[in-house]
């Protein structure tokens, strides 16, 4: 029998609050998507300015960042021509997301689940999803 930690709604609602905080500050409404460890949606936010297009690719970099337990980032750094991941972004449905703005969220050393931004540059959608996760960490580090 296995025991998995997952995400529940307050955890999603202290990633998509430490997101909302850093895309305030820096300027760009954004959609945000926290999935639990298996990729599934727990919890979605699209700021009034958040692009219609960036619904989805939130959502799936979420998906993406749980799945491989690695950020969105990483597997674009390896999805190039040549490289050893190179046109993993076409497989399952093209939800694989290598751009930058899916991180994994950690409870120790198991991944929970996903949070993937979208709507800014690459750069902005990465900072976002990395203030979510450092506000959740913070915030377990308070509970303990």
């Amino acid at each position: 029998m296995l025991t998995i930690n997952r995400l529940d709604s307050e955890d999603a609602k202290i990633l998509i609050e430490g997101a909302r905080a850093k895309a305030l500050e820096i300027g760009v409404d954004m959609c945000i998507a926290v999935n639990d460890e298996g990729g599934n949606l727990i919890a979605f936010e699209r700021m009034d300015g958040g692009k219609i297009t960036s619904i989805g690719l939130a959502i799936d970099k979420g998906f993406t960042a749980s799945g491989i337990q690695k950020s969105t980032q990483a597997l674009g750094e390896v999805n190039q021509p040549g490289k050893p991941a190179h046109g993993i972004s076409s497989t399952l449905g093209g939800r694989m997301v290598a751009v930058g703005g899916g991180l994994p969220v950690f409870a120790g050393t198991d991944v929970i689940g996903g949070i993937g931004v979208s709507s800014g540059s690459p750069s902005q959608d990465h900072d976002v999803a990395q203030a979510g996760v450092d506000a959740f960490s913070q915030y377990q580090n308070n509970k303990t």
